[in-house]
């Protein structure tokens, strides 16, 4: 499942300042808060078609969301390369409001730990979460486990590779039973 092009690092470095400089695009031509929609997604392989579903429900999430609470988008930018999938939507409307907007979508979907929702203010600040995110093996601070390289990268990729199947499977059977 997560098997596909490898994607080295000056390649993910590149897209970062790459996607920095889009956001900074946009924020100076709408002026409104900005989302970037991502995947957290360990080891060299960033993309695959389940990844890609994945990506594709948030998104839709992300847009539901959006229109239930009345927010128009100003603008959509949405890429698909080896180096991961993106989406970049200028939102009018009040950025922390946003913010806690997504972060209830990264916390209530099934696999919402691996989605990487930030809003950024018109003024270019990225918006901090109320809560840091937790490990998806151990339940610790995600960041102390990436910083301390507590998990390898094969137990990471192991994990999100079954809870992808098992997301798949339920998504699958709840699509049949409609």
């Amino acid at each position: 499942m997560l098997t596909g092009t490898p994607v080295a690092l000056p390649e993910m470095l590149a897209r970062r300042e790459a996607r920095a400089a889009e956001q900074a695009e946009l924020l100076a031509r709408w002026h409104a808060p900005l989302i970037s929609f991502c995947l957290n997604i360990p080891g060299p392989v960033k993309t695959t078609p389940a990844l890609r579903r994945l990506f594709d429900d948030g998104l839709a999430q992300i847009h539901a969301r959006l229109a239930r609470n009345g927010y128009a988008i100003r603008a959509e930018q949405e890429r698909h390369a080896a180096t991961g999938d993106e989406c970049l939507l200028a939102a009018a409307g009040d950025a922390a409001a946003l913010k806690e907007q997504m972060t209830s979508i990264e916390d209530a979907h099934p696999l919402g730990r691996l989605f990487d929702i930030d809003v950024i203010d018109a003024a270019g600040e990225k918006l901090s979460r109320p809560a840091p995110r937790l490990c998806l093996l151990c339940g610790r601070q995600a960041q102390d486990c990436a910083r301390s390289r507590r998990h390898s990268v094969e137990e990471l990729t192991a994990h999100i590779e079954m809870r992808l199947r098992a997301y798949e499977i339920q998504k699958r059977s709840a699509a049949s039973s409609d």
